[in-house]
């Protein structure tokens, strides 16, 4: 359907003749003839006059002037409603980067893959399913970087989860929780929603940063910032050396305490991934615990068509100025 952005425009349609009524007529002495010099001036001395107003000019001029306000008063082209799912809530992913996520002891499609893998693959997934959210992405290592702002477009964070790497704030094997969330806090507090969610995901402790994580825990309770915390790694991996093969633990240095309180602080929860598979299932209680708001809004595509009423009003314009002149 067509719609007229600003139809109050329209009320000056009657304002030529306004001005015919209340302004003073043009008196004869008053009246100019335009003079064109020709070849012939040097002989015969004559001029070419503007030709007086014929009814059919009257006509096409206040067609002209319509034309005008139809393109200032913006008309537009409205398409069919498109149904959008909005939720209002904010929601951060803090991801450790730190060279301990390079640890192989992940099972994905069957092959053994690394800790960050393995969380692209099942945080990729969830991140397609939070229709309607603003969601944002913070890296952390050695040092805490915003690595994709808040926005709608989830493709986007997506890929650029993907293309992060091991090592890509800083080459040192270290870690600075307290300063991702830090860095969350800032980019979360002065937004107007209602749900603010940080889900923190590492697999150490806090070995670098500025900031403690239990610091950053009471400030984001005070900006109403819920932090779910995941700690990642397998409990236990088969390695094999020169002595045979031993059991350890490459999840050694998870300080599953602070990441618990982290969570109890801001009324969030703290979970444990050991498999890609529980990793999975975290994310899908996740959406449990904060689901996709369903409240539907509707938005209907606009086509700015002033270019055609204005091309009217010119080419009528320019006629009239054309055809006010002749010769004599």
């Amino acid at each position: 359907m067509i719609h007229i952005e600003w139809p109050w425009l329209l009320l000056l349609l009657p304002l030529p003749w306004l001005l015919r009524l209340l302004l003073p007529a043009q008196t004869d002495s008053q009246q100019a003839a335009l003079k064109v010099p020709f070849l012939d001036d040097f002989g015969a001395g004559e001029t070419r006059v503007l030709s007086a107003v014929k009814p059919w000019a009257l006509w096409l001029a206040s067609l002209a002037w319509l034309c005008l306000l139809l393109a200032v008063a913006r008309p537009q082209w409205l398409g069919e409603p498109l149904e959008q799912a909005v939720s209002g809530r904010d929601l951060m992913l803090a991801v450790d980067v730190s060279g301990s996520m390079q640890e192989k002891d992940f099972v994905l499609n069957g092959q053994q893959v690394d800790r960050l893998t393995a969380l692209k693959q099942v945080a990729g997934e969830f991140i397609q399913r939070r229709t309607g959210d603003r969601l944002g992405l913070v890296l952390f290592g050695t040092q805490a970087y915003l690595h994709v702002p808040l926005t709608f477009d989830r493709n986007t964070v997506q890929t650029l989860l993907n293309e992060a790497f091991i090592g890509i704030t800083e080459d040192e094997p270290q870690t600075s929780i307290g300063d991702a969330i830090g860095l969350s806090i800032k980019r979360l507090q002065d937004q107007k929603t209602d749900s603010k969610v940080l889900i923190l995901l590492t697999d150490g402790a806090n070995t670098a940063g500025e900031l403690s994580p239990l610091k950053a825990a009471e400030l984001a309770a005070n900006a109403q910032l819920k932090i779910y915390t995941i700690g990642i790694g397998a409990d236990e991996m088969l390695v094999r050396s020169l002595f045979g093969t031993r059991r350890v633990n490459p999840s050694a240095d998870l300080d599953e305490k602070t990441l618990t309180a982290i969570a109890e602080t801001t009324g969030g929860r703290y979970f444990r991934a050991r498999s890609s598979e529980e990793l999975a299932q975290i994310y899908a209680l996740l959406d449990q615990l904060e689901p996709v708001e369903k409240d539907k809004q509707y938005f209907r595509p606009r086509s700015e068509l002033f270019h055609w009423p204005l091309a009217i009003a010119l080419l009528i314009a320019g006629g009239l100025a054309a055809s006010r002149v002749r010769w004599r």
